[in-house]
Protein backbone atom coordinates (compact mmCIF):
# COMPACT_ATOMS: atom_id res chain seq x y z
CA UNK A 1 0.00 0.00 0.00
CA UNK A 2 1.43 3.20 -0.95
CA UNK A 3 1.77 5.97 1.63
CA UNK A 4 -1.22 8.14 1.87
CA UNK A 5 -0.37 11.89 2.09
CA UNK A 6 -2.79 15.30 2.43
CA UNK A 7 -1.16 18.48 1.16
CA UNK A 8 -2.60 21.41 3.60
CA UNK A 9 -1.03 24.76 2.32
CA UNK A 10 -3.23 27.81 1.09
CA UNK A 11 -1.24 28.60 -1.78
CA UNK A 12 -2.70 26.63 -4.86
CA UNK A 13 0.85 26.81 -6.68
CA UNK A 14 2.50 25.11 -3.97
CA UNK A 15 -0.14 22.42 -3.35
CA UNK A 16 -0.05 21.91 -7.04
CA UNK A 17 4.00 21.52 -7.04
CA UNK A 18 4.04 19.80 -4.13
CA UNK A 19 1.52 16.78 -5.60
CA UNK A 20 3.12 17.10 -8.90
CA UNK A 21 7.04 15.60 -8.01
CA UNK A 22 5.56 13.81 -4.69
CA UNK A 23 3.34 11.59 -6.84
CA UNK A 24 6.51 10.36 -9.46
CA UNK A 25 6.57 8.21 -6.44
CA UNK A 26 5.19 5.05 -6.50
CA UNK A 27 5.04 4.41 -2.76
CA UNK A 28 3.26 7.53 -2.12
CA UNK A 29 -0.35 8.85 -2.69
CA UNK A 30 -1.58 12.42 -2.24
CA UNK A 31 -5.41 11.59 -1.22
CA UNK A 32 -6.14 15.04 -0.63
CA UNK A 33 -5.35 18.71 -0.66
CA UNK A 34 -6.41 21.40 2.15
CA UNK A 35 -6.27 25.51 1.88
CA UNK A 36 -6.43 26.16 5.57
CA UNK A 37 -6.24 24.39 8.61
CA UNK A 38 -9.23 24.25 9.55
CA UNK A 39 -10.02 22.03 6.58
CA UNK A 40 -6.98 19.82 7.06
CA UNK A 41 -8.58 18.75 10.17
CA UNK A 42 -12.08 18.10 8.49
CA UNK A 43 -9.93 15.89 5.59
CA UNK A 44 -7.48 14.32 8.08
CA UNK A 45 -10.84 13.16 9.97
CA UNK A 46 -12.51 11.47 6.62
CA UNK A 47 -9.82 10.43 4.76
CA UNK A 48 -7.38 8.95 7.51
CA UNK A 49 -3.72 9.70 6.08
CA UNK A 50 -0.46 8.57 7.14
CA UNK A 51 0.98 11.51 6.93
CA UNK A 52 -0.23 15.13 6.71
CA UNK A 53 2.36 17.92 4.94
CA UNK A 54 1.32 20.93 7.16
CA UNK A 55 2.08 24.67 6.32
CA UNK A 56 2.28 26.80 9.38
CA UNK A 57 0.83 30.19 8.17
CA UNK A 58 -2.85 29.98 7.04
CA UNK A 59 -6.35 31.61 7.39
CA UNK A 60 -9.06 30.30 9.49
CA UNK A 61 -7.05 27.60 11.67
CA UNK A 62 -3.18 27.93 11.41
CA UNK A 63 -0.73 25.12 10.87
CA UNK A 64 -0.24 24.67 14.95
CA UNK A 65 -3.79 24.43 16.39
CA UNK A 66 -4.53 22.02 12.93
CA UNK A 67 -1.40 19.81 14.19
CA UNK A 68 -2.89 19.97 17.82
CA UNK A 69 -6.19 18.51 16.52
CA UNK A 70 -4.83 15.93 14.41
CA UNK A 71 -3.06 14.25 16.59
CA UNK A 72 -5.15 14.76 19.53
CA UNK A 73 -8.09 12.61 17.24
CA UNK A 74 -5.43 10.62 15.28
CA UNK A 75 -2.35 9.73 16.89
CA UNK A 76 -1.98 7.32 13.55
CA UNK A 77 -1.45 10.23 11.83
CA UNK A 78 1.90 11.72 11.70
CA UNK A 79 2.13 15.71 10.91
CA UNK A 80 5.59 17.25 9.25
CA UNK A 81 5.49 20.94 9.21
CA UNK A 82 6.59 21.78 5.83
CA UNK A 83 6.98 26.00 6.13
CA UNK A 84 9.07 29.02 4.93
CA UNK A 85 9.40 29.70 8.76
CA UNK A 86 12.12 29.39 10.76
CA UNK A 87 11.61 30.65 14.04
CA UNK A 88 12.50 29.22 17.68
CA UNK A 89 9.31 29.95 19.23
CA UNK A 90 7.15 28.90 15.90
CA UNK A 91 9.89 25.17 15.57
CA UNK A 92 8.91 24.88 19.19
CA UNK A 93 5.29 25.10 19.34
CA UNK A 94 5.04 23.14 16.17
CA UNK A 95 6.81 20.08 18.05
CA UNK A 96 5.07 20.70 21.16
CA UNK A 97 1.47 20.68 19.19
CA UNK A 98 2.60 17.05 17.86
CA UNK A 99 4.31 17.12 14.50
CA UNK A 100 6.99 14.44 13.89
CA UNK A 101 8.83 16.80 11.50
CA UNK A 102 9.69 19.90 10.53
CA UNK A 103 11.37 21.03 7.35
CA UNK A 104 12.01 24.31 4.90
CA UNK A 105 10.14 24.76 1.80
CA UNK A 106 13.75 24.76 0.22
CA UNK A 107 13.96 20.97 0.73
CA UNK A 108 15.22 19.27 -2.31
CA UNK A 109 12.48 17.47 -4.00
CA UNK A 110 14.01 13.98 -3.36
CA UNK A 111 14.76 15.04 0.36
CA UNK A 112 10.80 15.65 1.03
CA UNK A 113 9.90 12.49 -0.40
CA UNK A 114 12.16 10.39 1.64
CA UNK A 115 10.97 12.31 4.65
CA UNK A 116 7.90 11.63 4.24
CA UNK A 117 8.01 7.77 4.27
CA UNK A 118 10.53 8.05 7.23
CA UNK A 119 7.84 10.12 8.99
CA UNK A 120 5.29 7.55 8.08
CA UNK A 121 7.66 4.63 9.68
CA UNK A 122 7.74 7.06 12.70
CA UNK A 123 11.89 8.64 12.50
CA UNK A 124 11.51 12.26 13.57
CA UNK A 125 12.26 14.43 10.40
CA UNK A 126 13.93 17.81 11.38
CA UNK A 127 15.89 20.12 9.23
CA UNK A 128 19.62 20.64 10.32
CA UNK A 129 17.78 24.35 10.83
CA UNK A 130 14.96 23.05 13.20
CA UNK A 131 17.01 20.86 14.89
CA UNK A 132 19.73 23.57 16.18
CA UNK A 133 16.70 25.76 17.52
CA UNK A 134 15.21 22.69 19.04
CA UNK A 135 18.44 21.85 20.93
CA UNK A 136 18.68 25.61 22.23
CA UNK A 137 15.46 24.93 23.80
CA UNK A 138 16.59 21.43 25.67
CA UNK A 139 15.71 22.00 29.25
CA UNK A 140 15.98 19.79 32.33
CA UNK A 141 12.60 18.44 33.21
CA UNK A 142 10.54 20.21 35.55
CA UNK A 143 8.94 17.34 36.93
CA UNK A 144 9.31 13.58 37.10
CA UNK A 145 6.51 11.68 34.91
CA UNK A 146 5.22 8.20 35.36
CA UNK A 147 8.52 5.70 35.84
CA UNK A 148 8.42 4.03 32.34
CA UNK A 149 9.58 0.14 32.09
CA UNK A 150 12.86 -1.47 31.44
CA UNK A 151 11.24 -2.00 28.22
CA UNK A 152 9.75 1.39 27.64
CA UNK A 153 13.13 2.77 28.37
CA UNK A 154 14.89 0.69 25.76
CA UNK A 155 12.41 1.88 23.18
CA UNK A 156 12.31 5.52 24.32
CA UNK A 157 16.58 5.46 23.88
CA UNK A 158 15.82 4.13 20.58
CA UNK A 159 13.41 6.50 19.77
CA UNK A 160 15.98 9.17 20.84
CA UNK A 161 18.49 8.19 18.59
CA UNK A 162 16.10 8.51 15.54
CA UNK A 163 14.79 5.20 14.86
CA UNK A 164 11.95 4.11 13.23
CA UNK A 165 9.44 1.81 14.10
CA UNK A 166 10.84 -0.91 12.19
CA UNK A 167 14.24 -0.43 13.42
CA UNK A 168 13.15 -0.30 17.09
CA UNK A 169 10.96 -3.89 15.98
CA UNK A 170 14.39 -5.27 14.96
CA UNK A 171 16.79 -4.53 17.66
CA UNK A 172 14.86 -5.51 20.54
CA UNK A 173 13.21 -8.64 18.25
CA UNK A 174 10.03 -7.58 18.95
CA UNK A 175 6.79 -6.87 16.92
CA UNK A 176 6.26 -3.50 15.02
CA UNK A 177 2.62 -3.00 16.30
CA UNK A 178 4.53 -3.95 20.02
CA UNK A 179 6.62 -1.34 19.22
CA UNK A 180 3.71 0.99 18.10
CA UNK A 181 2.06 -0.06 21.85
CA UNK A 182 5.18 0.73 23.58
CA UNK A 183 5.67 4.37 21.94
CA UNK A 184 2.30 4.98 23.03
CA UNK A 185 2.53 4.28 26.41
CA UNK A 186 5.79 6.12 26.70
CA UNK A 187 4.25 9.51 25.06
CA UNK A 188 1.37 8.71 27.65
CA UNK A 189 3.93 8.72 30.70
CA UNK A 190 6.19 11.41 29.14
CA UNK A 191 2.51 13.75 29.00
CA UNK A 192 4.13 14.40 25.44
CA UNK A 193 2.14 14.31 21.81
CA UNK A 194 4.54 13.66 19.92
CA UNK A 195 7.79 11.27 19.18
CA UNK A 196 9.99 14.12 18.57
CA UNK A 197 9.23 15.94 21.94
CA UNK A 198 9.93 11.97 23.81
CA UNK A 199 13.18 12.43 21.76
CA UNK A 200 14.21 15.52 23.48
CA UNK A 201 13.36 14.25 26.77
CA UNK A 202 15.46 11.78 26.04
CA UNK A 203 18.29 13.86 25.54
CA UNK A 204 17.14 16.07 28.18
CA UNK A 205 17.73 13.33 30.54
CA UNK A 206 20.89 11.91 29.34
CA UNK A 207 19.37 9.06 28.28
CA UNK A 208 20.87 9.97 24.52
CA UNK A 209 23.68 12.13 23.71
CA UNK A 210 22.49 15.47 22.34
CA UNK A 211 25.07 14.84 19.17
Amino acid sequence: MPIQVLIADDHSVVRQGLRMFLETDGELQIVGEARDGAEAVQLARRLRPDVVLMDLIMPVMDGINAIKAIRRELPDTEVVALTSVLEDATVVEAIRAGAIGYLLKDTEAHELRRAIKAASAGQVQLSPQAAARLLREVRTPESSPEPLTERETEVLRLLGQGKSNKEIAQALTIADQTVKTHVSHVLDKLGVPSRTQAALYAIRTGLVSAD
